[in-house]
């Protein structure tokens, strides 16, 4: 390896000649005694060298460290001559190796859902056009091509979640040094605005039997039609239907079944997801309990029981159960798949007040997992069990009052 007195040392020796350091770093000296620093590497087979620097103007420290960020490039899949052409810096990052290190700092305090959902989302709308681009290159035109394709889809609120992602991400490249520009964070004036309000919900019972009467009869895959009718049932939020597992289901065959949910997977905070106190315990009707035999069925021995129609390693896909709702023209727009929560909670309020029960109320949001106002909230696995396992079955009894029996839901003979 050199050491600055070799470099110093160096004389025109009348013609070219090299002085290897390490790794494929060396300090080429021209006949006339011009010295500059040079990387040898390998791009698809071909030998390429690349000029990192004069010499003395680039000391030895920094030719070495220049030469590693090049290899770090070439590692992730970039040609350092080329970006060198760009005018960039070596070692200037792509966007979508700036973005993966981001994730990479982010993900201890993240659960693991998120962080799947942002890198899923970076994959899906961020990486195929601006993923190869160096950060230094992105202008705010650039990101708002980008987001005006989001939103024609149309997907308007999702623009406006990438934007935040992105205007985060190179928050991050200024903070640890690799860029001194946002070009997202100048651009969400031009976003158009998210209309926010009310999940829409059908609160009349007759007409959330027809709309469960009516998706299940179109063409589609059974397990689709189970989650849904199972989300109706038990009113807890879809993500975690679609994250179900086999092991979370106790005493099916018994008197008490139970839906025994993580805390990892409820609405928490990342403290309590990480709490086992604060898992979340749903009292299993009959009906329930026959839609999950189902599932175990046709899913067995897989790690979901909703599993992805693509990859059955992997959840149902979140658009699922809202696509088989959409495809009915009576409904669309009018019942979304976190509805039920308010369908579920209308229906059995009003019944609560036609019997005066007016207690109810309180165990009707333990149901739901709602955070009781002005106080320190906690759940309390087994308060209100008894009432919630009768309102349970009430509920199902009402809203699968003229369905077909689950079985018909799948194409399998019955036992």
């Amino acid at each position: 390896m050199l050491t600055d007195a070799k470099c110093r040392a160096t004389k025109p020796t009348g013609k070219a000649y090299k002085l290897s350091d390490s790794r494929g770093l060396y300090l080429f000296v021209t006949a006339t005694g011009y010295r500059s620093w040079r990387w040898k590497y390998r791009l698809r087979g071909k030998e390429r060298a690349l000029v990192l620097g004069a010499y003395p103007d680039m000391p030895l420290s920094r030719a070495r460290d220049a030469r590693d960020a090049a290899a770090l490039m070439l590692r992730d899949g970039q040609d350092p001559s080329l970006v060198k052409k760009r005018g960039a810096p070596i070692g200037t990052p792509t966007l979508k190796q700036l973005a993966e290190d981001w994730i990479g700092v982010q993900k201890a305090t993240w659960v693991p859902r998120h962080a799947r959902d942002v890198q899923r989302s970076l994959e899906r709308d961020v990486f195929p056009v601006l993923g190869e681009a160096l950060i230094t290159e992105i202008t705010p035109p650039d990101v708002l091509r980008l987001l005006r394709a989001i939103e024609s889809r149309p997907a308007i609120e999702t623009a406006h979640r990438v934007c935040q992602r992105l205007e985060v991400v190179f928050a991050f490249g200024i903070a640890s040094g690799q860029s001194s520009g946002n070009p997202a964070a100048e651009v969400h004036a031009a976003l158009k605005p998210v209309k926010r309000g009310r999940q829409p919900a059908l609160r009349n019972l007759q007409e959330a039997q027809q709309l469960l009467l009516e998706s299940e009869k179109q063409p589609g895959q059974p397990l689709v039609k189970i989650a849904s009718r199972l989300l109706a049932l038990t009113a807890v939020r879809p993500g975690v239907i679609r994250l179900a597992q086999p092991d979370e289901l106790e005493d099916l065959d018994g008197a008490a079944p139970i839906w025994r949910i993580p805390a990892e997977k409820m609405k928490l905070s990342l403290e309590r997801k990480n709490d086992a106190a604060f898992e979340f315990v749903v009292p299993l009707s009959r009906q329930a309990v026959e839609l999950f035999k189902l599932a175990i069925r046709l899913t067995k021995p897989g790690p979901y029981l909703f599993p992805n129609l693509r990859h059955a390693h992997r959840p149902m896909s979140d658009a699922a159960i809202g696509t088989m709702y959409n495809r009915l023209s009576e409904f669309r727009g009018r019942h979304v798949p976190h509805g039920w929560r308010s369908t579920f909670s209308t229906a059995m309020n009003e019944l609560a007040e036609r019997e005066n029960r007016p207690g109810d109320q309180a165990v009707i949001d333990l149901m739901l997992a709602h955070k009781p106002k002005g106080v320190e909230f906690a759940y309390n696995r087994a308060a209100y069990m008894p009432r919630r396992r009768e309102i349970a079955q009430l509920w199902a009894d009402m809203l699968t009052d003229g369905l077909p029996a689950p079985d018909t839901l799948l194409d399998l003979p019955r036992r």
